[in-house]
């Protein structure tokens, strides 16, 4: 069982409280509790010499955490309060769907929206398009609204287990969950702009905005045939309710089976472009060496790399958790998720022995879609006490599996088989 300490940011959420208030009251809050307003997660290396499998054993071991609760949200584990960077705990993962208020929160410019005027609210579609359109909440809902069911992971979800670590959110598993999105196609409203010969893409910026002015603006880009995808929407609605403030109100893009990086939030702002687009979050960050495996040697880095994208294949034990103890000669479930970049998930494996043996788990038959993850379990009886070495394999319809190491730079899209050590009694 995975420690946290109880100590948690408490503070009203009042869509009247203004932004600068709301951030004081937070900062105010947060520092009678010992914690900064700027909060930082360690990224320090471990001592030399510790092996691959022993890091990540010891990075999914028990450590105590701190909690905090932010407006709309249960307890979520604290990486920073400012931008708020909040990790969903293990066990909002045991249902097809993550509840709004457990669902992570991941942003990266400070000065983030805390309240937004719904009748006041436009989207500005512009740029090399006919008819350049200022769509309110309204407007947005006359569209022809769509549905899918898809995997909100961040980037650099589990950067914590790569060893040598590497800078950056230090998150276990939690950087990630499952929602159902409702909105408008992308591609419609293109369309009622009318994209003009010549543009080759789109880019993407919501309402957050840097403190400091030579922080570059948070835009992202995608081709236009990749944004004319008949998956790609403006969500409005997440699990069949509003979007929760921290999770991109009053509105955000949807781009299923890439990473949430694409997930502009608190979306206002499209714009067609003809040229390629050389913004900071594009040319500079969120880019991953090119080669499917996301790999690289410390000792000698990559000279070539991509914008990150798809998801790569993965899956994650949810139960039981790092040191939970189980009984010998009593079956249990080994439960977890599994999930990759929408070519959909064709079975899981589970080893009870560190990898040297594997068996077929059951995937739960309730599929919600190639974008969405599917749940698994494996009953298991161990036949001794002592520790087991739990690990999870999932393979996707096109034969794409789970590696056994890896590292790059950046700790982006990590799909080791990660395994969770265990007390048998």
């Amino acid at each position: 069982m995975v420690n946290h300490r109880k100590r948690r940011i408490l503070f009203p959420f009042d869509p009247r409280l203004g932004r600068r208030a709301f951030l004081r009251l937070a900062s105010a809050v947060g520092g009678g509790l010992a914690l900064s307003a700027c909060k930082k997660e360690s990224s320090s290396s471990p001592q030399s010499g510790t092996s691959s499998s022993s890091a990540t054993e010891s990075a999914t071991a028990a450590a105590p955490r701190e909690m905090a609760q932010f407006p709309e949200k249960t307890d979520l584990i604290l990486l920073t309060d400012r931008p708020p960077q909040l990790e969903t705990p293990l066990k909002y993962f045991q249902t097809d769907l993550t509840p709004n208020d457990a669902f992570f929160v991941r942003w990266h410019l400070a000065d983030i929206p805390t309240s937004v005027d719904t009748a006041k609210f436009r989207l500005n579609v512009h740029g090399h398009v006919n008819t350049p359109l200022e769509l309110s909440l309204d407007d947005l809902k006359k569209f022809d609204p769509v549905s899918v069911v898809a995997v909100n992971q961040c980037s650099g979800n589990s950067r914590s287990f790569f060893e040598p670590r590497v800078f950056g959110g230090q998150w276990t598993n939690g950087a990630m969950g499952n929602a159902k999105w409702t909105g408008v196609r992308l591609a419609d409203l293109l369309d009622k702009a009318g994209v003009k010969d010549g543009a080759v893409e789109v880019t993407f910026q919501g309402l957050d905005k840097a403190v400091l002015p030579a922080t570059p603006a948070f835009v992202k880009s995608l081709k236009l045939d990749k944004a004319k995808d008949k998956d790609v929407i403006v969500a409005y609605a997440m699990n069949d309710a509003p979007l929760p403030m921290l999770n991109g109100f009053p509105i955000r893009l949807i781009v299923p089976g890439w990473y949430a990086t694409y997930w502009v939030k608190a979306l206002n702002d499209i714009n067609v472009v003809n040229e390629p687009f050389t913004g900071f979050w594009m040319a500079k960050a969120y880019r991953i060496v090119n080669n499917p495996q996301a790999n690289e040697s410390p000792d000698k880095l990559a000279t070539e790399t991509v914008p990150i994208n798809t998801m790569t294949v993965r899956s994650v034990i949810v139960s039981p958790q790092p040191d939970d103890k189980v009984t010998s000669g009593k079956s249990f479930e080994i439960t977890g998720v599994a999930f990759d970049g929408g070519k959909g998930i064709a079975k899981v494996d589970v080893s009870t022995d560190g990898g040297k043996t594997w068996q077929p788990a059951t995937l739960n038959e309730n599929n919600l879609g190639p974008y969405s993850w599917r749940r698994f379990s494996y009953n298991w009886t161990p036949s001794s006490a002592g520790t087991a070495k739990l690990m999870a394999r999932a393979t996707n319809a096109a034969g794409e599996t789970q590696q056994t190491e890896q590292w790059n730079r950046s700790g982006y899209a990590r799909n080791v088989m990660d395994p969770v050590v265990i007390n048998v009694a």
